[in-house]
């Protein structure tokens, strides 16, 4: 004895809803996931950020806190002068 399809009719509609909502629609269970997949990357990136922002506010504090190491900051890394002084730049060969 042959059951017709229409008593199967929830099973189907269930079925073609949940392919429906895995593949084509916009908010699909695999859009979805790919959003929920780069919060999380994100979300470890902000602790790196906080770990750096920290590092450059330690910096900042001890450059502007001394003369001395202001002064040394801009002669390494702006190659400033005095009047009197002369600066020689070595370059490794390796670096370029």
């Amino acid at each position: 004895m042959k059951i017709p399809a229409y008593q199967h009719r929830y099973k189907i509609l269930i079925g073609l809803f949940i392919v429906w909502m895995t593949f084509f629609d916009n908010n699909s269970f695999l859009y979805r996931y790919r959003l929920h997949s780069e919060i999380k990357e994100l979300e470890g990136g902000i602790e790196t950020h906080k770990l750096k922002i920290a590092e450059l506010r330690r910096q900042k504090t001890e450059l502007f806190g001394n003369l001395k190491n202001l002064e040394k900051f801009a002669r390494e890394r702006y190659l400033m002068k005095k009047d009197n002084e002369d600066i020689i730049v070595i370059v490794d060969a390796d670096e370029k």
